[in-house]
């Protein structure tokens, strides 16, 4: 059941990091096409205004995809700063809901203070991000020690193993990581995007660059996502044979 918990940890961690992208379009003026928890072809879908919700069939991550009518120009036609927002949204999302979950561990576990719901959540989650950070260079040296969606699935659910508490410790890890990692500098993670939408901003002429570098950056993140999986599987193969 441990494997299921994680599942959905990691699941919803997803949608708070789409919600966080959907309510920053909105506030921004940003119009939304399509809101989707999954991608790939729709298992359920409805309309509502301009927007259609949907879930999809590959559990693996999900989009918000702004109005891009006239070939995109609608969406580009955007201030930078807009765009900007609109790309960070997610990953504040999930920073903000790692604060929440350390604040239910920290009152659960140290009782309801202030310290507890003011102090504690702030402080660890600044300290859990600086190891975030610190371990990048480590997984890009090592990368036969990361791990693909099948790892985060397997390894998380030996360590939550039906405990509430390490559940909430491993959503606080997830959802930092997964706000970190879609800051990369990598097109198309958002972290990709704000620096195209920062040399557009330095020079117009760079919009261009955008299309073939996401291009770019989509197949290399493919070719990661197949990398890990592969990894991941082996991995598990020889904890069965072993």
């Amino acid at each position: 059941m441990s494997y299921f918990a994680v599942f959905a940890i990691v699941s919803l961690l997803i949608l708070v990091h789409e919600l966080g992208h959907f309510a920053v379009a909105r506030l921004v003026g940003i119009p939304v096409s399509r809101f989707s928890l999954g991608v790939g072809r729709a298992l359920w879908s409805v309309q509502r205004g301009e927007t259609e919700y949907r879930i999809s069939v590959i559990p693996l991550g999900g989009y918000v995809l702004p109005v891009v009518s006239d070939g995109g120009h609608h969406f580009l036609s955007m201030p930078t700063r807009a765009r900007v927002a609109f790309a960070l949204g997610g990953s504040a999302a999930n920073v903000l809901f790692a604060i929440f979950l350390y604040a239910i561990e920290a009152v659960t576990t140290q009782g309801l203070s202030l310290h507890s719901l003011f102090v504690e959540p702030f402080v660890g989650v600044a300290y859990a991000v600086a190891l975030l950070v610190n371990a990048l260079p480590i997984a890009f040296a090592e990368p036969n020690e990361v791990s693909g969606f099948l790892g985060v699935i397997a390894q998380g659910g030996a360590f939550v193993d039906g405990n509430a508490i390490l559940a909430l410790r491993f959503a606080v890890v997830m959802s930092l990581n997964l706000a970190i990692l879609n800051l990369l500098p990598v097109p198309p993670l958002d972290g990709g995007k704000v620096l195209l939408y920062g040399l557009e901003w330095l020079h117009e002429g760079t919009r261009r660059l955008q299309v073939p570098l996401n291009v770019a950056g989509l197949v290399l993140l493919l070719g990661f996502v197949g990398y890990t999986t592969v990894a991941d599987l082996l991995r598990l193969l020889q904890a069965v044979i072993a």
